[in-house]
């Protein structure tokens, strides 16, 4: 009795290991590779499958989602022999499990030769100047050789990116150098073109300054002179309307006299020729109103007792003026 309970309890455990062996789950985004007998069978997707047990074995499961490794710094040598470490990063996803697992022994040490060894020719290349500045033709080369390279295993390489280009440290120096230099440079460049930029501005605007205040100066000169002549016509045309005569002409000459003489500066002033005549007219004027006046008094028609007046005598229609003596 007690040997058939044992057996019935290794019958057991070897169902439920048969069990655990016939019934597989493969997750999501994975893939699992089946041997029978050491040899390939099929590939196991995502989900529950069904094996054999005993006979079908799992070698190998995959994960089919991309991966990114990163790959140490490598030391280069550039086309101008100046040596760089370059770190590099690889974005890879499985295409086929079969073709990787069967294809290449270690698929990530496989990628990561070859990166090294494209990498090395690549910027063998090139001098260190263009490495620098070229990483994108850089990124694509070596993605089109390791996607061609990898394809027969199965492996798609989506991108590849450099981290970082570490020259030595005396080239950097030498080029921070060289950068401050240039900047200095272009700074330098910048001033000048600012301070040119500014003088061409300023003679621009002292320039069309200049030629505004000599229009307004003309315009303003010539409103001056429309204002004049206008003023003259006007007074022109007013005397003309008046009809003035010779008595009040000679009046108005002779109260501009005092305005001739205004100045503590003037000690000489020199009597127009022209004082004669508006003495002339004057005295026919105030002679023609003394007149009535001295025979309203009593004196017989004689303007002055004394005679020395100085006012002319009308006789006979005829104006007589006494001559001064000539030296």
């Amino acid at each position: 009795m007690p040997s058939i309970i044992i057996v019935l309890v290794i019958l057991v455990v070897l169902v439920f290991i048969a069990l655990i062996k016939t019934i597989q789950v493969i997750p999501q985004a994975s893939a699992a590779i089946v041997e029978r007998f050491g040899r390939y069978t099929r590939t196991l997707n995502a989900g529950l499958n069904i094996v054999v047990p005993f006979i079908d074995s799992i070698r190998n499961r995959i994960d089919l989602r991309e991966q990114v490794v990163p790959f140490p710094p490598q030391p280069v040598i550039t086309q101008d022999n100046l040596v760089v470490n370059i770190d590099t990063v690889i974005y890879y996803q499985v295409t086929d499990a079969r073709a990787a697992t069967y294809e290449v022994a270690s698929y990530i040490q496989a990628i990561e030769q070859l990166t090294v060894t494209t990498l090395r020719n690549i910027i063998g290349g090139m001098d260190l100047e263009r490495t620098l500045t070229s990483r994108e033709e850089i990124n694509a080369a070596l993605r089109g050789v390791l996607d061609e390279a990898t394809g027969k295993w199965g492996i798609r390489v989506n991108r590849v990116e450099l981290k970082a280009i570490e020259p030595p440290t005396s080239i950097q120096d030498s080029m921070e150098k060289q950068m401050r230099a240039d900047r200095d440079k272009r700074a330098a460049i910048l001033t000048a073109e600012g301070i040119r930029q500014s003088q061409i501005l300023t003679a621009e605007g002292e320039k069309q300054s200049a030629i505004l205040r000599a229009e307004g100066e003309a315009k303003a000169a010539a409103l001056r002179a429309e204002g004049e002549a206008q003023a003259i016509r006007t007074v022109f045309e007013s005397i003309h309307a008046g009809d003035p005569d010779q008595k009040l002409l000679s009046y108005q000459y002779l109260q501009m006299l005092p305005k001739i003489a205004e100045g503590d500066a003037n000690k000489l002033w020199i009597v127009p020729s022209e004082i004669g005549d508006a003495l002339k007219g004057l005295s026919g004027a105030i002679g023609s109103f003394g007149g009535p006046l001295s025979g309203n008094g009593g004196n017989g028609g004689s303007g002055n007792s004394g005679g020395n007046s100085g006012i002319p005598r009308q006789s006979g229609g005829t104006e007589r003026r006494e001559q001064p003596p000539i030296d």
